[in-house]
């Protein structure tokens, strides 16, 4: 997967001192819509090119949230605020762990925030954030 190489050749830091990848979960509804979570497959691949374990499974998306391409940088870190956890059972995984978080793309960043605070209430030592884009809103630009 090319993408996963640009994204091994941009985090080879982080991802020499990891412990875990952990890519940010699609809620169920979304996931069983779209039927892959676009991030868990950056994951996986990176993973595999990298030699770092990959989980899938320790952070989840209990709340669904509404689309957030409308939203403003502050209404979007409202819609995500909470919607994120550590799955029960999984908190051995994380604890004590260097974690990087895996998303496809990154807007205002509230989506991350929101899951690396859950994976620090859970006792994650570090986590770090590696993603394939940066994507600004259009009312950020000015010209």
């Amino acid at each position: 997967m090319p993408f996963a190489c640009w994204m091994l050749w941009a985090g080879r830091v982080l991802l020499d001192d990891a412990d875990l990848v952990v890519p940010v979960p699609l809620h169920l509804l979304r996931l069983f819509a779209r039927r892959y979570n676009q991030a868990a497959l950056l994951a996986h691949a990176l993973g595999k090119l990298s030699g770092v374990a990959v989980a899938s499974d320790p952070l989840c998306r209990h709340r669904a949230t509404r689309a957030q391409a409308r939203l403003n940088a502050t209404e979007w870190a409202a819609n995500v605020r909470g919607a994120f956890a550590v799955n029960d059972g999984r908190a051995g995984l994380v604890r004590g762990k260097r974690i990087v978080l895996i998303d496809d793309a990154m807007t205002t960043g509230a989506t991350v925030n929101a899951c690396a605070t859950a994976l620090f209430c859970t006792g994650a030592g570090a986590v770090d954030l590696l993603t394939l884009a940066r994507v600004a809103k259009p009312e950020t630009h000015r010209i």
